[in-house]
């Protein structure tokens, strides 16, 4: 009862409540407001039309037992409404309406121990216009002359010409004895991580011929054995190296 003050107008929505508490409560509430006005309201005869728009400071409900009164949704958008901005919503709840009641629009939701919620309504009306000024003139994003340059094309004078990126060195054509040897290692042996084809190539060196078991492999497949290391290669000559004709038709 203390955020009722001289010159208030309060609301008081009542339901089923003894007519006698209800008379009390009404002079309570007058004698608080003084020259202000105070209004009685049943819970389920108001509507939106009921009251105009910001009308009242206050507005007390569910205050005398049994506190029937059901808070929906329905209900506290009619109160909003019917509050002046910044006016406050003092009601008794055995329910936790804390979530429901900044849902609806309420701001500064408070409760006591004996299941008082204060809530207020924002200091301005719902749908409410503001104008902004922005200034005589926007401020406008400035690329960097650099990056404003690049993205425009550039001048001449900032181009570079693609023959200078190479030198003499670079057009030499390198000589084939010196792509045998690791360019890590100074040495004909592959580095670790070999990624140029030498490791490949020693490879090949050191692979042993496939020895023939009964000497008539390079006649073909149908003097091999079903073991032979020449098995699907073309015939050849005894001593010559197996080379595949990747011209040939197949």
């Amino acid at each position: 009862m203390n955020h009722i003050k001289d010159g208030h107008s309060v609301l008081i929505i009542w339901n089923g409540n003894d007519q006698n508490e209800l008379s009390n409560l009404m002079n309570e509430v007058k004698s608080l407001a003084k020259i202000g006005n105070v209004v009685l309201e049943n819970s389920e005869r108001i509507t939106e039309s009921s009251r105009p728009q910001s009308s009242f400071d206050i507005v007390l409900s569910n205050w005398i037992p049994p506190h029937s009164i059901s808070h929906t949704d329905s209900l506290l958008a009619i109160i909003i409404k019917v509050l002046r901005p910044s006016g406050r919503l003092i009601l008794k709840d055995h329910n936790d309406l804390t979530s429901t009641l900044k849902l609806n629009g309420f701001i500064n939701v408070n409760k006591d121990s004996g299941n008082v919620f204060v809530a207020e309504k924002t200091k301005f009306e719902v749908g409410s216009k503001a104008s902004l000024k922005l200034g005589s003139k926007p401020a406008v994003w400035k690329l960097d002359d650099t990056v404003e340059s690049a993205w425009n094309g550039g001048n001449d004078d900032d181009t570079i010409d693609p023959d200078q990126l190479l030198d003499e060195d670079d057009l030499k054509k390198p000589d084939k004895q010196s792509l045998r040897v690791c360019a890590t290692t100074g040495k004909r042996k592959a580095c670790a991580d070999c990624s140029c084809g030498l490791a490949e190539e020693l490879r090949g060196e050191t692979k042993e011929t496939p020895k023939s078991s009964c000497g008539s492999c390079y006649l073909g497949d149908a003097f091999r054995c079903a073991t032979c290391p020449y098995l699907g290669m073309p015939a050849f000559k005894p001593g010559e190296k197996v080379m595949l004709d990747l011209k040939a038709d197949i």
